[in-house]
């Protein structure tokens, strides 16, 4: 019986090597944005866990130039969808067209594919079309496939996507639903430059030079290191903390805090434990390490869980959100403990 992937021993040579990718990605990157270094880290262990992201932050912020500048460095195909009220489904998945054959003058339906066939998907503001064509990304992010004109295509791996959402106007929108949210690996909150930051932000994009873009891994050796990250350690405490951090969300489980209980409508299911534990696996890879912590865990949780923490109107009338219920929980779960079963 062959053995599975996860249990072939590892080679350190190979993790090292993924430790040096991540730091010549951040190079890159670095070379046209400015900051936002813990907003590139966080996109990189969702790339290499195979998990999509949300990027949650006000207009301005750079998020569109961030994710074709990740998508050059890592010599991926880039698609961009912008998502308005009139957007069909067709418009992200493609569409038959009608053709002629020149030779014999037969005409014949043919498939012309849509922007998401590609690596990796920008859904720009991705709140601003109708439900039913934000469930047209449905199928593709959870199982790689496109059904369109009454056939299954495939979408070639790696494919990811990733979505921006302005938190401000909101005039026009429709909330995303929670089946869709939870197949966000990561929220991840894009937030203002410092003053230091933004002088150089204007000192760059001011000037008459473009920085360019070096490609530093390409489609197969991004594969090779999704398929690493399975194979990192984890023992049974950070399996077990994962857990504990996700059942803690809950409202009617017996692990909730009062926090919870009093604040939280909806927690966040098994899909919230599994990405904890994955998450915590990329980030030792890139950071050079054979095995996952439960520090791992913890500096991923925001990401993670916030998304997937519904608030009640106590929680919107005391002006607590569930990015605070999240860091309360962070302090309160114990990291050591043994699950207890409900």
């Amino acid at each position: 019986m062959s053995e599975h992937a996860e249990d072939l021993p590892l080679d350190a040579a190979a993790v090292e090597q993924a430790a040096q990718a991540r730091d010549a990605i951040l190079g890159q990157v670095g070379r046209r944005i400015v900051g936002q270094k813990e907003v590139v880290d966080q996109m990189l262990v969702a790339l290499f866990a195979r998990g999509h992201c949300l990027f949650v932050g006000v207009p301005g912020l750079a998020k569109t130039l961030l994710v074709r500048t990740v998508a050059e460095t890592l010599d991926l195909t880039f698609g961009r969808i912008q998502f308005t009220p009139d957007l069909m489904p067709s418009d992200i998945t493609g569409t038959d067209i009608l053709e002629e054959d020149p030779a014999t003058g037969k005409r014949r339906y043919s498939f012309l594919k849509g922007p998401i066939f590609a690596n990796l998907l920008l859904a720009d503001e991705i709140n601003r079309t109708p439900p039913k064509t934000q469930a047209a990304l449905l199928q593709a992010m959870q199982e790689g496939k496109v059904t369109a004109a009454g056939r299954t295509f495939g979408l070639e791996p790696p494919f990811l996507v990733f979505a921006t959402q302005n938190p401000v106007e909101q005039e026009g929108t429709y909330p995303l639903p929670e089946a869709q949210l939870d197949r966000f690996m990561f929220l991840i909150d894009v937030d203002y430059p410092n003053a230091q930051e933004e002088a150089e932000i204007v000192r760059r994009t001011t000037g008459s030079r473009e920085q360019s873009i070096e490609p530093v891994l390409n489609a197969a050796k991004i594969l090779e290191i999704q398929a690493l990250v399975r194979r990192i350690y984890v023992g049974e405490d950070v399996v077990q903390y994962a857990v504990r951090l996700a059942r803690a969300t809950r409202p009617k489980d017996a692990s909730a805090p009062d926090v919870v209980k009093e604040f939280v409508s909806w927690g966040a299911g098994p899909r919230a434990s599994q990405y904890l534990v994955l998450a915590a696996k990329a980030r030792a890879l890139l950071g050079g390490r054979l095995n996952a912590s439960r520090e791992d865990v913890a500096a991923l949780a925001g990401p993670v869980l916030t998304h997937r923490v519904l608030t009640n109107f106590h929680a919107e009338a005391e002006r607590v959100d569930a990015a605070e219920i999240v860091r309360r929980l962070l302090e309160k779960v114990p990291r050591d403990a043994a699950l207890t079963a409900r």
